[in-house]
């Protein structure tokens, strides 16, 4: 019924599908910039930027774990998961814990030290299953983050740099 894999290339239509339902369900249906064949190019290949384990339920693809390496000035060598996406009519059924678990499975057999995500403060469902499996939500940390117009702008104004 639940098959965890890695992606293939023919998977990343879909794969960009439910990236594009996750935007919908986080009130950001426009914000997807992502193409399938960026997907592909980066997620494949001898030297791939990111990890995509795609889980099936009935041999068909409804969710999706993305994840990519980090290194830590403390910690060393980490994992970030991007995302985690369960179509809307598969939540409940397993399929979010089972990607969940491949993905510490593979942080695990990496050896390393942390793995580490953001997920939003409005999304209880989220924060209480990451707090059950023994996550720690860490709440006097606020994310940064410089889109592509503000860093040109940045560049620009700072030509010195």
């Amino acid at each position: 019924m639940i098959e965890i894999r890695e992606a293939v290339k023919a998977d990343y239509p879909r794969v960009l599908e439910l990236i594009q339902e996750l935007a919908i369900f986080e009130k950001e249906p426009e914000a997807v910039q992502v193409t399938v064949e960026e997907l592909i190019v980066n997620g494949t290949g001898d030297h791939p930027l990111f990890k995509c384990f795609v889980g099936l339920y009935h041999d068909k693809i409804e969710g999706i774990a993305l994840c990519y390496p980090r290194f830590s000035t403390w910690k060393g060598k980490t994992i970030h998961l991007e995302d985690l996406i369960v179509t809307q009519e598969m939540r409940g059924v397993g399929l979010g814990k089972a990607l969940y678990n491949r993905v510490m499975k593979y942080a695990y057999q990496e050896k390393v030290r942390r793995v580490e995500w953001v997920v939003l403060d409005w999304n209880k469902n989220a924060i209480e299953f990451y707090k059950n499996t023994g996550a720690t939500i860490l709440e006097d940390w606020h994310l940064a983050q410089m889109d592509e117009e503000s860093l040109c702008n940045y560049v620009l104004k700072n030509e010195n740099i």
